[in-house]
């Protein structure tokens, strides 16, 4: 309609002024009144779709209590600089994206996150560090602009300036997202380039049909204004435009940002979901469950040496082992390892003294050397992998010295989220994971998943998915977004979880769930699929009224007051039809 506006404006207007002309002066006065009656019910309806996302923009609150040297100045938010202490009041909206450095409350996330539920929040440890450079933050530590405080005063570190929070990125993403077309719209907007020259060219004959048919000039002048107007594209060029924008509104205060029409229509087709298991389905925070010494070695010497080596690695699982064996070894002195080398999916190498230390999993010692873990050893590992755990097993230069095993537990709402995406549709739900075969199926039967393929290296997880693209068709990804990224890329449809906490996984999934919360999933499935049968239904309408008012105006069974009435009728129906997306309720 934007693109469209002045060509249907235009023709409105020459069909009045043909219809005074042919002495019509009621008729064309009716056009123009129902006209411009139409268009201003229009407009509203439509404001009402953006006055939804602008309502984003209005969250965060426009002024701060700076604090500094021991004293409070209110100040613009544009004023806040990375590490400026800000003081939130009780009840009041939070004005920055920070860590809380001072008073525990509870916080309304909603805005950002669509959370139900209040969450609990606490001061970091170190209340001196900088934290705006880290990913990783607790959602017990980290606040965002425009969520709202409890009851107690907290004293909030700003971690990002007001240009850069969370908040004003969704909002300038949103706004994005609504220019972006769908498949259905750049359909109809092919449809549209073929359509209106043929409708030309008809009206063209229907002006020089007067000497054919022996009929007065004007006769056939109002005929062709009348068919201008029943074949005006009005309605079928705000179908899609209007419940993408309606649909996009509603996600983001759902706490799901949909980055336009194609994510948006292609997730309510999908049949497949594939998952990435850690933080996705499992809680991403592994407990150390088993330490089993191999042969004259103690318990604690063989968590110093796993410690010792595992402080080296930033991997997940190691920093499972470094937090939960310094805990058990309670304080006792840990030596420092050196030359650490990670073999990729597999485990890594490190020097502890004079010793070489190996931690890793059975197809580390593969390919390693002559010197294999026993069949005993192999199927101790195999033993504790059959109950969920993911094991490590420690080899000291030649001697395989011990098993560690660590478990990450499933989510609590993982079942429950799988059993409802089942019940909408869904038929595939696959775990794609790191893990070894034997956990992925502990977990997959845990958990209600159809399928479950371990032990993939990140460059296997997108063979996975391309795999399960020729065999399903549409198929969504679900990941943390950043590792996962082009396992999501390559996905008819990359769904980032926890994208609040994550500037790349904003930036790199079509669809981000801003709460760390898997059970958000069946809402954003739920909203495309009602998003696409709006459009669908919204199609039918425009396509059905052109299809019966063009014969209708050609053989004059309809003037142009009919014409006009049924067309800004059908305009005002998909608008309508539409904007019931604004009130769709999350299950």
């Amino acid at each position: 309609m934007a693109k469209g506006g002045f060509e249907i404006d235009f023709l409105m207007l020459v069909a009045a002024i043909g219809a005074a002309a042919a002495g019509e002066w009621a008729e064309g006065a009716l056009l123009l009144f129902l006209f411009s009656l139409g268009h201003a019910l229009e407009h509203y309806a439509m404001e009402k779709a953006r006055k939804s996302i602008a309502a984003l923009a209005d969250l965060a609150p426009k002024t701060a209590l700076l604090k500094k040297d021991g004293k409070t100045e209110e100040v613009g938010i544009e004023k806040l600089d990375i590490g400026d202490i800000i003081v939130v009041k009780p009840n009041s909206k939070i004005s920055a994206d920070g860590v809380v450095v001072n008073g525990k409350s509870s916080v309304n996330q909603a805005p950002i996150t669509g959370e139900s539920v209040p969450v609990d929040k606490l001061p970091v440890e170190d209340t001196s560090r900088d934290y705006s450079a880290d990913d990783d933050i607790k959602d017990e530590n980290r606040v965002f602009a425009g969520t709202i405080n409890g009851n107690n005063t907290a004293e909030i570190k700003v971690i990002k300036e007001a240009k850069d929070s969370t908040l004003s990125r969704l909002v300038k993403l949103v706004n994005e997202a609504q220019t972006r077309k769908s498949p259905t719209q750049l359909l109809t907007d092919k449809f549209e380039r073929y359509f209106v020259p043929s409708v030309l060219i008809l009206v063209g004959i229907l002006l020089f049909a007067f000497p054919v048919i022996d009929e007065p000039f004007s006769a056939s002048f109002y005929r062709a204004m009348a068919v201008l107007v029943a074949a005006s594209p009005c309605a079928l060029a705000i179908s899609t435009p209007s419940a993408v924008l309606s649909g996009v509104a509603r996600a983001a205060r759902g706490g799901v940002l949909i980055k336009g029409g194609r994510p948006l229509e292609d997730l309510g087709v999908i049949t497949a979901l594939a998952f990435d298991k850690t933080g996705t389905l499992t809680e991403g925070k592994p407990k150390l469950t088993e330490v089993v010494p191999l042969g004259d070695i103690e318990e604690n010497e063989l968590l110093k040496i796993a410690v010792a080596v595992e402080k080296l690695s930033d991997h997940p699982l190691a920093k499972a082992v470094v937090r939960d064996g310094k805990e058990r070894l309670k304080g006792t002195d840990i030596n420092d390892a050196s030359d650490l080398e990670a073999v990729l999916g597999k485990g890594i190498k490190a020097s502890l003294g004079k010793d070489k230390i190996y931690i890793g999993n059975l197809d580390l010692y593969e390919d390693l050397d002559e010197a294999k873990p026993s069949e005993e050893i192999s199927n101790k590992v195999k033993e504790l992998e059959s109950g969920g755990n993911t094991t490590m097993l420690i080899r000291r230069n030649k001697e395989y010295i011990g098993i560690i095993a660590l478990m990450d537990t499933p989510r609590e709402a993982a079942k429950e989220t799988l059993k409802k995406l089942k019940e909408i549709g869904i038929k595939r739900m696959i775990m794609l994971t790191g893990d070894n075969q034997k956990v992925a199926d502990a977990v997959a039967k845990e958990i209600g998943l159809t399928d479950a393929w371990g032990s993939l290296l990140p460059e296997e997880k997108v063979d996975a998915i391309k795999e399960l693209k020729e065999k399903e068709s549409k198929v969504a990804m679900v990941g943390d977004g950043v590792n996962d990224a082009p396992a999501m890329a390559n996905s008819t449809v990359g769904i980032a979880m926890g994208a609040a906490g994550s500037d790349v996984a904003l930036e790199t999934a079509d669809v981000a769930l801003m709460a760390d919360k898997l059970e958000t999933l069946p809402f954003a499935i739920g909203l495309s699929r009602k998003a696409k049968a709006i459009i669908k239904q919204n199609l039918w309408v425009s396509l059905g009224v052109v299809a019966l008012l063009i014969p209708a105006t050609i053989l004059s069974w309809a003037n142009i007051g009919v014409a006009v009435a049924f067309h800004e009728g059908s305009t005002l129906v998909v608008v309508a039809n539409a904007l019931r997306l604004l009130a769709y309720k999350k299950d």
